[in-house]
């Protein structure tokens, strides 16, 4: 075999090799696959494997057969209020056509992404200006999803994507808003606390005033008592004054100058200017000295002061 035929053949096998190349492709499980033939459709290939074309006729066009996530954030909406908040969602599709998907979007997921997410803001929109921001905060979230999901998928179907789920994950205020918001909630929350402030006030008023009125109902009551229970003993001790003074008289009247010498003589330094004919001195002194003492018409000498009486004997204990 000369060399043009060895060239020959060789040409040949390159060739061979070149066009087995060419009538192949796999599909993995993560594509889809669009085998299009001058540029149209000719079929649709979804399960994974090793699959063949025609060589330089058919191309193949793969698609993404998982879960697409698209986030969508800082989307600025208004509720019924009017009022601009600022929500994050996340979008979970699946192209459900690839066909389809070709023919609308020409298998491009930037444009798809931006279809979905130009009909997410208007559903956003639609939810949150029918409700309250209240209701995004409450158990109305999970309804409000699921339209805003329901929504979408009218817009996806067209397009050959199907809408798994829409989720989401922050609403918030506005910096204009949040401001207003704080604000007002200060100012409720100061509100709530004066009037809070003003019930303990009137509560303690009128614990004070029942407390004031209890005290004085007691002290008024105990005073009484007091007075009765003391007009009670006096007048025991009057009615035992009046026995023993009906028992014996000279005997109370002694008692009692005992105890008049014991409270006025008792203390040191006590001056008095008595005469001393008084009948404060009657049992002051030794016995049968009021006999000897001068008679009443006879004046005091001027100018000398009355000497003691004889009252330098011990006084005698009053009688128990």
């Amino acid at each position: 075999m000369n060399s043009m035929t060895k060239t020959i053949l060789g040409v040949v096998a390159v060739a061979a090799a070149l066009l087995l190349y060419m009538s192949y492709f796999v599909v993995d499980e993560k594509h889809k696959a669009l085998v299009l033939r001058f540029g149209d459709i000719n079929r649709v290939v979804e399960a994974p494997g090793l699959y063949f074309k025609l060589p330089f006729a058919d191309t193949v066009t793969l698609v993404e057969d998982r879960i697409i996530i698209w986030e969508n954030n800082d989307r600025p909406v208004q509720d019924v209020a009017s009022q601009v908040y600022i929500v994050d969602a996340i979008t979970l599709a699946r192209i459900a056509d690839a066909r389809l998907f070709r023919e609308t979007l020409g298998a491009d997921l930037l444009q798809a992404e931006a279809r979905v997410a130009a009909r997410l803001d208007a559903a956003l929109r639609q939810t949150y200006g029918r409700r309250s921001f209240d209701a995004a905060l409450s158990s109305d979230r999970a309804v409000m999803m699921r339209e805003i999901r329901d929504a979408l998928r009218e817009e996806a179907d067209t397009l050959g994507i199907e809408i798994v789920d829409v989720r989401v994950r922050r609403t918030d205020l506005s910096e204009n808003v949040l401001e207003q918001t704080y604000r007002r909630m200060e100012s409720e929350r100061k509100a709530l606390a004066q009037d809070i402030r003003s019930q303990g006030e009137a509560t303690k008023t009128r614990m004070n005033a029942e407390t004031d009125r209890t005290v004085t109902e007691k002290l008024a009551l105990a005073r009484r008592e007091a007075e009765i229970i003391r007009g009670q003993g006096d007048a025991e001790r009057n009615r035992v004054f009046a026995e023993a003074f009906q028992q014996d008289p000279e005997f109370f009247s002694f008692y009692r100058s005992m105890q008049a010498y014991a409270k006025s003589l008792g203390s040191q330094g006590t001056t008095m200017v008595l005469n001393p004919n008084s009948e404060f001195f009657k049992y002051f002194g030794a016995k049968g000295a009021a006999e000897t003492l001068p008679p009443q018409t006879q004046a005091p000498a001027p100018a000398a002061e009355p000497a003691a009486p004889a009252a330098a004997q011990p006084l005698p204990a009053p009688a128990q």
